[in-house]
């Protein structure tokens, strides 16, 4: 099965330490002062789900991610890169890859999760969709007072302290058929939320996935330091078992 790893971005909410590092090769910590970028966390989940040909878009500081991540062996993938040379936006970037033959997953390279993506792979092909979305629960809470209103708006119909409110949000995981591509334009910049809509107004079916799972974007400095607490303590739920041997083997190689 085909993955590819959407890697070009800046990571401009990370900086400063993205003036050195692209934001796939940030560390996250293994215990005894070693550490593994979380690119290779995702690069070997997707092996271990079997998805093991992968395409990397990179942009920014391509070098980097390319000698990391070499062709791809040591992690169980095959590895392709495909450079922009200007950004092109989460879906964009598909368009430097030939039109595929089967269904793809399409993940953001920053994300920590427990995802089972052979499940959702799954699940894609039983529902017939042309894209299916992961999806995660977040609770949201507005740090004031909340004012509500009728017709009169200056009559108070309601006063919520600090409330909290639930939305089903885009994990940064996708599954594509080969049919988005058709709704893809060489050389056009196009963030993925435009591409999904372009391909339910065609009356195509979007779906969305969920599983019970671990997520977190670390794109944020206070999701960073919360994910490192996080790796460190569970890396198994994010690596499994198999995985971990292989790594300990090669370290000690």
């Amino acid at each position: 099965m085909q993955a590819v790893i959407l890697a070009g971005g800046k990571g401009t909410r990370l900086r400063p330490f993205t003036h050195v590092l692209p934001k796939p090769l940030m560390p996250l910590p293994l215990g005894d002062d070693d550490a593994m970028p979380i690119i290779e966390v995702v690069l070997r989940q997707l092996a271990r789900f079997g998805f093991n040909e992968v395409s990397i878009i990179t942009g920014y500081l391509t070098e980097l991610i390319e000698a990391f991540c070499g062709d791809g062996r040591r992690f169980g993938t095959r590895l392709s890169y495909h450079r922009e040379t200007t950004p092109l936006g989460t879906a964009g970037g598909l368009t430097l890859l030939e039109r595929p033959d089967e269904p793809v997953l399409v993940i953001n390279g920053d994300i920590l999760t427990t995802l089972n993506y052979a499940e959702m792979y799954d699940f894609h092909c039983g529902r017939g969709a042309a894209a299916t979305i992961a999806s995660y629960p977040r609770e949201v809470r507005i740090d004031f007072g909340v004012l509500e209103f009728a017709n009169d708006p200056h009559i108070l119909a309601g006063y919520r302290e600090k409330p909290e409110f639930s939305f089903l949000v885009s994990m940064g995981v996708y599954i594509l058929d080969p049919i988005a591509w058709d709704f893809l334009s060489p050389g056009k910049s196009l963030p993925m939320p435009e591409l999904l809509e372009m391909i339910r107004g065609s009356g195509r079916s979007v779906h969305c996935f969920r599983q019970n799972c671990y997520w977190l974007d670390i794109g944020r400095h206070d999701d960073y330091a919360m994910a490192t607490d996080i790796f460190e303590s569970r890396r198994r739920e994010f690596l499994g078992e198999p995985a971990l041997l292989k790594l300990k083997i090669g370290r000690d190689q």
